[in-house]
C-alpha cells in the first residue's frame, strides 16, 4: 500500500510544529522559574539525571528503531497479520527493557554521588530524587510504549506528537503552579511521574481507536527475528556512540567543574535545542514516508525526493542559524539577568551555532537511512566518534583555561561530527543506495549552502551588534532587525522554494 506522503507529511510537520512551539514556550517558563525560584543548583541535577537516564536507555537496544523500519514493507504489502506479530514481539521486547533499565538503575544508586563536584542543595536527598527520574523512566516501557509503533509505521506520526503536546501543556502548567506554590522539588518529579503515565494510556487508547485490527498478536518467523537482531546490533553501537557523543558533556561537567557550570552550559544547549525543534519539525515527519517510498518508487526519484526535502530543510537551518547567532547573548542576558557563572564570552554562541548547522545539516540524511534501514555498514561510525569526543571533551576540560572548558566540551562534538560520522555515513548512503554522481551533486549542494550559511550569519550577526539598546526592548528591535534581515535575504535567494512549499500546502 503506498501512502499519501504529501497528505501525512503536512499533518505530521503541522503537529511537530505546533509541538515546538510547546517544547519552546513551556521548557523556557519553566527552566526560569527553576532559575529565579530554586537556583541553578536545581537545574544541574536536572541535566545530570537526564544524563544518567539516556545511558541506562541504552538497555533498549535499538529494539524500537529496528522494529518500526521493519514494519514498513508488511504496511507496503498490507500485510496485517506479519504486523500484528512484530507488534507483539516489540511488546515482550519493551517489558524485559523496563526491567533491565529498572535494575540498574539501582545498581546505580550507591554512586550518584560521586557523579557530582562540589556541594548539593541542602533540602534534597539525592538518591529518592534519582528514584523518583528512574521510575518516570521506566515507566513508559510498562505502559503500552510499543503501541506508538503502530502509528509510526502509518505515518501517523502527528498522532503521538499531538497527544505529546496536549500532556505536556497540561504538566507544565501543574507544574509550574507547584513551584509556585510550594517550591518542593519531589512535588515538582512526581507530578512528571503521573503525566508520563497519562501520556501512555492516551498513546494506547488513539492507536486502538485508529488501527483496531492491529494487536500483538501471532508469533513472528524466525527469520524475521534474525533479521531484528541483527539489525538492533547494529543500532546498538549507533546509541552508544550516540549517548557518549550527546549525553556525557554533563556527566564531564558536572564531574570536573560543578552543578552551577551545569545549569550554564545546559542553558545554552536549551536554546539550542529550543531552535532545532524548528528544523526537526520538517525532517521528524519525514521518516515513515521515506521507509514507504523506498519500498514503492524508484531509486532516481527516491534521489529527487531526498534532495528536494534537503533543500528545505537546509534553507530552515540557515535562517535558524542567522537568528541564533545573533540573539543567543542578548537573549541570555535578559534571561538569567545576569547571574554570575550564568553567562559565557561570545565564542560558545559562536560554537553553538556552529553546532547547529553541523549536526541538523545531515538529518535528513539519516533520516532516509534509517528508512532504508542501513545501520550494518556504518555501525562502528559512532563509537569512534563517540571515543574520539569523550576523549577531547575530557582534555579540554583538564587543559584549556578556565573561562574555555566549555568551548571544549561543544568543539570537541564538533570534531567527532566533520572528522567522523558525517563522511562515513554519507559514504555509506550513496554506495549503498543511490550512486557517487549523486554523491557529487550532493557535496556540492552543501558546500554551496555553508558558503552562503557563513556570509548571512556574519550579515545578520553585524547587524544586531550595532543596535545599542538595552533591555527586553532592546532585545524585541533587534529581534526584530535579524529576522527582517535574514528573512529578505533567504527569500531573495530562494522564493520559488518558499512558492512551491506554500502550493503545496494549499492542496486539498
Amino acid at each position: 500500500m503506498k501512502l499519501n506522503l504529501i497528505a501525512n507529511l503536512k499533518r505530521n510537520v503541522l503537529a511537530a510544529v505546533i509541538s515546538s512551539v510547546t517544547k519552546l514556550v513551556f521548557p523556557f517558563l519553566n527552566r526560569t522559574l527553576f532559575l529565579w525560584l530554586m537556583g541553578p543548583a536545581y537545574l544541574g541535577l536536572n541535566g545530570l539525571f537526564s544524563s544518567i537516564l539516556t545511558v541506562l536507555m541504552l538497555a533498549e537496544l535499538g529494539f524500537g528503531t529496528a522494529v518500526v523500519c521493519s514494519m514498513y514493507k508488511p504496511v507496503a504489502d498490507d500485510d496485517k497479520t506479519l504486523l500484528c506479530a512484530y507488534l507483539k514481539f516489540y511488546r515482550t521486547v519493551y517489558r524485559w527493557v523496563g526491567s533491565v533499565i529498572f535494575i540498574a538503575g539501582l545498581i546505580l544508586l550507591p554512586f550518584i554521588r560521586k557523579l557530582i563536584h562540589g556541594n548539593l542543595p541542602p533540602d534534597v536527598d539525592l538518591q529518592i530524587l534519582y528514584l523518583i527520574h528512574l521510575l518516570n523512566t521506566a515507566l513508559s516501557y510498562f505502559l503500552f510504549a510499543y503501541r506508538g509503533a503502530v502509528l509510526g509505521a502509518y505515518q501517523r506520526h502527528d498522532v503521538v506528537t499531538n497527544i505529546r503536546t496536549a500532556v505536556t501543556v497540561a504538566q507544565y502548567l501543574v507544574m509550574f503552579a507547584v513551584l509556585l506554590l510550594t517550591r518542593n522539588y519531589y512535588f515538582y518529579v512526581i507530578t512528571m511521574v503521573c503525566f508520563t503515565a497519562v501520556q501512555n494510556l492516551l498513546i494506547l487508547y488513539q492507536s486502538h481507536k485508529l488501527f483496531p485490527d492491529i494487536q500483538p498478536d501471532g508469533e513472528l518467523p524466525a527469520e524475521l527475528r534474525r533479521k531484528v537482531v541483527s539489525d538492533v546490533k547494529s543500532i546498538f553501537l549507533h546509541k552508544i556512540g550516540g549517548v557518549i557523543t550527546n549525553s556525557t558533556d554533563n556527566l564531564v561537567i558536572s564531574a570536573f567543574l560543578g552543578l552551577v557550570a551545569v545549569a550554564a552550559y545546559g542553558n545554552y544547549y536549551y536554546i539550542y535545542t529550543a531552535v532545532a525543534g524548528i528544523v526537526s519539525a520538517v525532517y521528524s515527519s519525514m521518516s515513515s514516508g521515506f521507509g514507504n517510498r523506498i519500498y514503492t518508487d524508484s531509486q532516481e526519484h527516491n534521489f529527487m525526493l531526498f534532495m528536494r526535502f534537503c533543500r528545505l530543510v537546509q534553507i530552515i537551518i540557515v535562517w535558524c542559524a542567522a537568528m541564533m547567532l545573533a540573539l543567543y547573548q542578548p537573549f541570555l542576558l535578559e534571561w538569567t539577568r545576569g547571574k554570575p557563572g550564568m553567562m559565557c564570552h561570545m565564542l560558545t554562541p559562536v560554537l553553538m551555532v556552529l553546532f547547529l548547522y553541523v549536526y541538523q545539516s545531515r538529518q535528513v540524511l539519516l533520516t532516509f537511512k534509517s528508512g532504508a534501514s542501513l545501520w550494518y555498514q556504518d555501525r562502528f561510525k559512532p563509537i569512534c566518534a563517540g571515543a574520539v569526543n569523550l576523549i577531547t571533551n575530557i582534555l579540554f576540560v583538564i587543559y584549556l583555561p578556565k573561562e574555555y572548558k566549555l568551548d571544549g566540551v561543544i568543539f570537541s562534538t564538533i570534531i567527532g561530527f566533520v572528522l567522523i560520522q558525517i563522511p562515513w555515513e554519507t559514504h555509506v548512503v550513496f554506495t549503498e543506495f543511490f550512486t557517487k554522481e549523486h554523491a557529487r551533486i550532493y557535496w556540492r549542494f552543501h558546500l554551496k549552502f555553508a558558503v552562503l550559511a557563513v556570509f548571512l550569519c556574519f550579515l545578520t550577526w553585524s547587524s544586531v551588534f550595532l543596535i545599542p539598546l538595552p533591555g527586553i526592548v532592546g532585545l524585541v528591535v533587534k529581534g526584530f532587525v535579524a529576522a527582517v534581515i535574514s528573512g529578505s535575504f533567504l527569500f531573495a535567494f530562494f522564493r520559488q522554494d518558499v512558492l512551491d512549499v506554500v502550493n503545496v500546502v494549499r492542496k486539498k
